[in-house]
């Protein structure tokens, strides 16, 4: 198992080097590369040597280690994730303001919560769409934005519940004067070094500023933004390099989708083809995939809520997770979470083989759960998949709380699950 306050430092390094899925995307390859791995491109002639391999489109990754005794039909062991956490995202015309103030245009992306945005110094990163149809990624990694709140003597019943207007209350200031004295998509593309003339459209999102952090009287947690799901990403991806040349005759694969945050409908989402496209290569084509999906598992690996001890009446009380008590199996009647008895076992028998614990989470009757990618996945592929995550507090906010030891004990149990032949 990989030394908890090592792998706690790398996580936070990963998570810095990754504000955007576009940024995850290319910290990701370097170190797959590094590793050895090699691009597939998705256009390209498909590579069969053994080895490991990665495809990339946009803010989607696919990586897998081709064994040496790969035969088509071969089971794989999927590791999915996403690489998207909810933001405040730049629109097209960004240069806005009012009495004297340049602010920047943004609309909510995914489900944030609003007001942990609030009085933080933002930076701004994504990329930028060039006409000669080349990208070009952009980190403005310093204070360049703030959303200031109204300060309480003008709104004397604050305390007793904060309304906000996405559409006027959560646009950032970047300066003073008017809106046509600022350009920002020419102040970005010198950041970026290209010609503003040349960029023809943006991604562009906002990102804390404050770096993560170990806290705590033993430094047993870890503060961070975008550990949902970048704390999953990391694992995922680390559990490959750990399963790469070790794993006979099972394939094992990670891949990290975009868009999970606003439902996974996209061309790079989980409910697009791009996944099926690849495994179906992967396994053989399509006449040897049947025998290979049926053989195959998928773990599907997103942050799940952790017990808040202010309020615990939202939770059930015999299924509460805890932050370094392992990751959390997710279990849910109504198949929101995609896990079912065979699947769980795997897991289990996953957990028992690496030394770790695990625990449940499983919702309160009267209190609606979330979803992941992994019902997307079990639907339109038809393999057996499992949903798992580490506890966090504050999920969906600029900056969430883990437990340090969970993302190792995540590592050692997805490397048993990505190299277990059973």
């Amino acid at each position: 198992m990989h030394h908890v306050a090592d792998l706690a430092l790398d996580l936070a390094d990963f998570i810095t080097a990754s504000p955007t899925p576009y940024h995850a995307v290319a910290e990701a390859v370097r170190r797959l590369t590094a590793a050895g791995f090699t691009e597939q491109p998705e256009a390209g002639e498909w590579i069969i040597e053994p080895g490991g391999r990665y495809l990339v489109r946009d803010g989607t990754l696919l990586a897998w280690w081709q064994p040496a005794d790969a035969r088509p039909g071969t089971p794989m062991r999927i590791f999915a994730a996403h690489t998207d956490s909810p933001t405040l995202k730049v629109k097209p015309r960004p240069d806005t303001g009012a009495a004297g103030w340049r602010q920047i245009a943004v609309e909510v992306y995914g489900g944030a919560l609003w007001n942990s945005w609030l009085d933080r110094d933002l930076g701004l990163a994504g990329r930028l769409a060039l006409y000669d149809g080349s990208t070009v990624l952009v980190n403005v990694a310093r204070p360049l934005m703030r959303v200031p709140q109204l300060a309480i003597h003008l709104d004397r019943q604050v305390n007793q519940g904060l309304t906000l207007d996405a559409q006027q209350h959560l646009l950032p200031i970047w300066g003073l004067g008017s809106p046509s004295e600022g350009d920002l998509i020419a102040f970005l593309a010198g950041e970026a070094d290209v010609d503003p003339d040349e960029v023809a459209a943006h991604d562009l999102v906002a990102h804390d500023l404050t770096g993560p952090a170990r806290l705590g009287e033993e430094a047993d947690l870890l503060a961070a933004p975008r550990l949902d799901n970048l704390a999953s990403v990391h694992s995922g991806l680390t559990a490959l390099l750990d399963a790469a040349g070790s794993a006979p005759g099972v394939v094992p694969v990670f891949v990290g989708f975009d868009h999970e945050e606003i439902g996974s409908g996209t061309a790079t989402g989980a409910a697009g083809p791009l996944l099926e496209t690849v495994l179906t290569r992967i396994a053989g084509g399509f006449d040897a995939r049947t025998a290979s999906f049926a053989r195959s598992r998928a773990l599907s690996v997103d942050v799940t809520h952790a017990a808040h001890p202010n309020y615990l009446d939202r939770y059930d009380p015999t299924h509460r997770s805890l932050p370094n008590g392992g990751p959390a199996l997710k279990v849910n009647a109504n198949q929101r979470y995609a896990t079912d008895a065979p699947g769980a076992a795997a897991w289990a028998r996953a957990c028992r083989d690496a030394g770790v614990p695990s625990q449940y989470f499983v919702g309160k009757n009267t209190v609606p759960c979330g979803t992941t990618v992994g019902p997307i996945v079990a639907t339109r592929l038809g393999i057996r998949t499992v949903d798992v995550g580490i506890p966090v507090l504050s999920m969906h906010s600029a900056r969430e709380l883990c437990g340090v030891h969970d993302p190792g004990y995540l590592v050692a149990a997805a490397t048993a699950f990505m190299t277990d032949t059973n």
